[in-house]
């Protein structure tokens, strides 16, 4: 008798239990957050869509999607490695070999993405500009690229951004050979000065905007990101872009970045420090220098390849506050767009 009674108990309880799973699953369903099936919305109709996907992954014109733009920066923003510090075990913190990737510095010799060809007997002679031992700065002529024909017909472009400029020797070089050329310097006493081969400008280039809740003779000088610049000067494109911005690179860079400013420029002449970790960036060193990494692979993505790299021996031998003997703190790197069609 009592094996009975327990047995029709234990067969009620599993009655119970699986009406009480039935309904859990029909409410998950019904909120439709059922990952492996659609929503029961959409059952029994055609899904409407505006899109239409092509094999390549590429969405038709016109079809575009409003929330495209934004998913793309989100994209975007999530490869660029805005430091944290890092677990111990995260596995993006480590390498194969389960060795830090960040505990020294940037191989002395770094590998060239593309190989700048010396320039044609036709093309424009530029003073210090292509690569050799009399200076750290450099473009590329290389006939593959637009530059060589953009100077020859004299409709070429080149926005300098620095702080107290003293070496202009590119700038002008360029100047001469029919650029036209805007230097960028918040040190200037005039606002805009024309001089005879180049424009003067004190502004300085930043990675935000002024606050417009702050007077303007509060702030220290006029700076505006590269974008605003652009459009206040009525500039689509420009063929080179120097940058010497004494640790304010890294900041800049990521906003180009995530602004998608790089595809209006030819070619990105940058000096990097690694002394430190530069302005408004912070974290630990491994952190760092995934941050760095991760604005350097956004320039690849962008099509842009490394053609020239100068180490400057005289700056001091420091990578993140150590002292490294083989190191240097300073790097000047020419990127050339491959992709580039003014």
């Amino acid at each position: 008798m009592w094996r009975d009674r327990l047995t029709r108990g234990l067969a009620l309880r599993l009655c119970l239990l699986l009406t009480a799973l039935c309904v859990c699953l029909h409410v998950y369903l019904e909120l439709g957050e059922w990952r492996g099936a659609p929503s029961p919305l959409t059952l029994g109709r055609p899904t409407q869509t505006s899109q239409v996907l092509l094999d390549s992954g590429e969405r038709k014109l016109g079809a575009a999607d409003p929330t495209e733009s934004r998913v793309g920066d989100r994209a975007v923003k999530r490869r660029v490695s805005y430091v944290r510090t890092p677990k111990k075990d995260s596995v993006a913190g480590k390498t194969v070999g389960g060795e830090d990737p960040s505990t020294c510095c940037p191989p002395l010799r770094p590998n060239r993405k593309v190989f700048c060809a010396p320039p044609s007997p036709e093309s424009p002679v530029v003073q210090g500009g292509q690569e050799g031992p009399e200076g750290r700065w450099a473009v590329c002529l290389d006939s593959r690229y637009s530059l060589a024909q953009r100077i020859h017909i004299q409709h070429c472009r080149v926005y300098s951004l620095g702080l107290g400029m003293e070496d202009k020797t590119v700038e002008r070089s360029l100047a001469r050979a029919g650029c036209e050329v805007h230097c960028f310097d918040p040190s200037l006493r005039q606002a805009h000065l024309q001089e005879s081969d180049m424009w003067l400008h004190r502004l300085s280039v930043d990675w935000r905007d002024p606050n417009p809740a702050i007077p303007a003779q509060r702030q220290h000088s006029n700076t505006k990101k590269l974008a605003t610049i652009l459009n206040d000067f009525g500039h689509r494109q420009v063929d080179v872009l120097k940058a010497d911005m004494e640790s304010a690179e890294w900041k800049i860079l990521e906003n180009l970045v995530l602004e998608g400013v790089l595809s209006s420029v030819g070619q990105l002449l940058l000096e990097i420090h690694l002394h430190w970790a530069g302005f408004e960036v912070g974290g630990d060193d491994p952190s760092v220098v995934r941050y760095w990494f991760s604005l350097l692979k956004e320039l690849e993505r962008a099509h842009f390849r490394l053609f020239y790299y100068h180490s400057d021996p005289a700056k001091p031998r420091l990578f993140l506050h150590r002292n490294i003997l083989n190191a240097t703190s300073a790097y000047t790197l020419g990127w050339v767009n491959t992709q580039w069609r003014p």
